[in-house]
């Protein structure tokens, strides 16, 4: 938790089409639902942008003292989980406990801390019977050819969180087509049964709910009937959230106070999505890339942001990543109490110290900026990336007996303390590895002093220096140390 944070969080709300001052419904305590997977298979790359992103504005908040209630739900009965159910020879249940099984897997593994709630459809037809029958009572809903339907042009404001007008939307949008409905944008709450697939009982008749009313029943089951935040990917806007909004707001209240999109992550220019194949499976990248590096690698731009997904994109985060992982060992080393950390000189001020001190306390105001405006991670990242930049060749630079214990405890905190806010390096342990490219340019400073090109033997030193690494001149040449 913050301290005191010298900013106040703003947050860009796609409904007002700006930036605001957030103000909790109730103060001290933020709540918020997130869209969660359709469970018809494994979570891809993609996927995982979204549930980042809501961690990273989970953890923001509680960062920054709030308590967060966080529901996310799975969408566990639908035609696409039916027919690939079908197709493994599984039923439905079984193919999407499998895979909410998997998502847990690659949540964990990208520490995403877990919702507080994570409710699942088939948990919850009692609930949305009793929706949908209050809607059909205050006149917005209607019964026909054995499902039921939401009267769109019963709710004046349709339209209004995409930006949409009702009379343009026939050509432009993808209609439920059936006969029974009274207009081609009315979309279902109720579905009829089919022949061979599951369904309940209902005043209605026997049938499964449709897509969008689950989140609104869900949502406000547990946030009550007005919360703060709800998240999901851009794709969601409309017709989902869109949706989502005027049967909620049909039966009165505000719904949502604000709402959040990510941006989404393409590959080739392209959305992932399962429907095309066109997507990386996380379990895919797993088997090449750390997770930290994964997650590092969704937070570096600002989530609302469209992201271009490749290999050669995921290489730069993990050298990046590692740059960091480096100067954090490092750090560690100097600043424990046990071995080389001795040789650290205790309540002296040098400098070098003041600067370090300096360093760090921009470098973590500049962090709570960051996140304060519309959780940007990015600019959060950037400021603890220039402390190692501008700490390094004082770590470096100086035997560890010329250096003061306080101003480098208090440059590894603030990475440490900060990073762990972004759910990052927190088990960051080992030794630093020396890269290749490192030990050859201390075998080519041994090369250059034994030919006397002192001045060459120099500017070696000095890159090597300034990739974060110490040289110590031995009789068997040059060795590389991380401290």
């Amino acid at each position: 938790m913050s301290d005191s944070p010298t900013a106040r969080l703003r947050v860009y709300d796609h409904f007002a089409g700006k930036k605001q001052d957030f103000e909790p419904l109730e103060p001290g305590r933020a709540t918020m639902y997130v869209c969660g997977m359709t469970v018809q298979g494994p979570p891809h790359v993609g996927h995982m942008l979204a549930f980042v992103a809501a961690d990273l504005v989970r953890r923001t908040l509680e960062f920054l003292g709030y308590e967060v209630m966080h529901v996310q739900n799975f969408t566990d009965i639908d035609d696409k989980i039916i027919v690939r159910a079908a197709e493994a020879g599984i039923s439905p249940a079984e193919l999407a406990q499998q895979n909410i099984d998997d998502f847990f897997a690659a949540a964990d593994a990208l520490n995403i801390r877990r919702a507080t709630e994570y409710p699942r459809v088939t948990g919850h037809i009692e609930e949305i019977v009793a929706y949908i029958v209050r809607l059909i009572e205050k006149g917005h809903a209607y019964e026909a050819g054995g499902s039921v339907w939401f009267d769109v042009r019963s709710y004046a404001d349709y339209g209004r969180l995409s930006n949409r007008n009702v009379d343009d939307m026939r050509t432009a949008v993808r209609v439920e087509l059936d006969e029974a409905k009274r207009d081609p944008l009315d979309f279902a709450l109720w579905k009829a049964a089919r022949a061979g697939e599951p369904a309940w009982d209902s005043p209605f008749g026997p049938g499964r709910p449709g897509w969008h009313i689950e989140c609104s029943v869900m949502s406000t089951k547990y946030l009550g009937e007005t919360f703060d935040f709800h998240g999901g990917g851009r794709d969601l806007i409309f017709p989902h959230h869109e949706n989502e909004l005027a049967q909620s707001c049909a039966l009165g209240g505000d719904f949502v106070r604000y709402w959040m999109h990510n941006g989404l992550l393409t590959l080739e220019g392209q959305k992932m999505a399962k429907s095309t194949g066109h997507f990386f499976s996380v379990k895919e990248v797993l088997g090449e890339f750390d997770a930290d590096v994964l997650r590092y690698y969704l937070l570096r731009g600002h989530f609302r942001n469209q992201m271009e997904y490749s290999r050669e994109r995921l290489e730069e985060a993990a050298a990046a990543y590692d740059r960091m992982r480096r100067a954090l060992l490092l750090l560690d080393e100097l600043a424990d109490d046990g071995g080389l950390g001795s040789a650290i000189a205790e309540g002296v001020t040098t400098p070098e110290g003041i600067r370090l001190e300096d360093a760090a306390a921009k470098a973590g105001k500049g962090f709570v900026e960051g996140l304060c405006d519309d959780f940007n991670a990015e600019s959060a990242m950037a400021s603890l990336f220039e402390l190692v930049r501008e700490a390094n060749p004082l770590l470096v630079g100086k035997a560890p007996a010329g250096l003061d214990a306080a101003p480098v405890r208090a440059v590894r905190d603030c990475l440490r303390q900060n990073l762990a806010v972004l759910g990052l390096f927190e088990n960051v342990s080992g030794e630093v590895a020396i890269p290749a490219e490192v030990e050859d340019l201390a075998r080519q400073r041994d090369a250059a002093r034994l030919a006397r090109d002192f001045a060459l033997a120099d500017e070696l030193r000095d890159r090597i220096l300034g990739a974060g690494f110490r040289i110590e001149d031995t009789p068997d040449g040059t060795r590389v140390r991380t401290v």
